[in-house]
């Protein structure tokens, strides 16, 4: 039975993904979700992300890539496309051919997270200013759920977001975008400039911020249920 491998983003790790788990264990969806390299901080790198995914991915796996995981779920696709049935991308980056996620998000319309980002003293990571994360992940969450989410904050390396993807052989696969359309990190605008690139029917959205999988973790699995058989048809 084809499952849905969960990949987080930036500083976040598979803690997020809880809520949204047994959501999707409870409409009996094979789900799992994993930590990619580095969340201490050390160093690695896309390719690092991409080994990591292959590691855990079952033969056709569906892979969903939430915010900065679309550059991992898209590296992995390109080393071995055979490997999956498609990829998911939540409010994430849809790579650009020959950019960078640093590229693509110094290209958007705006910046919202910049202000809250602290560059570590080698400028080989950054954190998230734990006063900003709130209200730059997790804008339409409770008190408490943000206060919990953000706790659990770690280092993000920046090589991985430094490195450029030149995509082809993961874009022979069904693709589909979720835009989150209250989302105060990725603009919503800008989602839908990259969501564009698919055809109409492989785009969604959400009334979400940028953590349905913690503001709305029951109507997300709805969701990716009803995408995963789509692709699987």
């Amino acid at each position: 039975m084809s499952e849905l491998l969960l990949i987080h983003g930036t500083c976040h790790g598979a803690w997020c993904f809880q809520p949204l788990l047994s959501e999707l264990a409870q409409r009996g969806i094979p789900a799992r979700a994993i930590d990619l390299p580095g969340r201490d901080g050390s160093p690695t790198s896309l390719h690092d992300y991409a080994r990591a995914i292959l590691a855990a991915a079952k033969p056709d796996t569906i892979l969903v890539g939430h915010s900065a995981g679309g550059y991992a779920i898209t590296a992995a696709a390109e080393a071995e496309p055979a490997r999956f049935k498609g990829l998911i991308y939540l409010c994430a980056y849809l790579p650009a051919q020959g950019q960078s996620l640093a590229d693509m998000r110094r290209a958007g319309p705006s910046q919202p997270l910049l202000p809250a980002i602290r560059m570590a003293e080698d400028r080989g990571s950054f954190t998230i200013d734990p006063a900003l994360a709130p209200q730059a992940f997790y804008q339409d969450c409770s008190a408490d759920l943000a206060a919990w989410a953000t706790a659990q904050l770690c280092p993000q390396p920046v090589t991985p977001q430094q490195t450029p993807l030149w995509p082809t052989a993961a874009e022979t696969l069904p693709r589909h975008y979720v835009i989150c359309e209250n989302d105060q990190t990725i603009p919503p605008d800008y989602q839908r400039q990259m969501a564009a690139r698919l055809p109409e029917a492989c785009r969604h959205a959400l009334p979400s911020g940028h953590s349905p999988f913690l503001a709305m973790p029951a109507r997300l699995a709805d969701l990716l249920a009803r995408l995963r058989q789509t692709i699987l048809t």
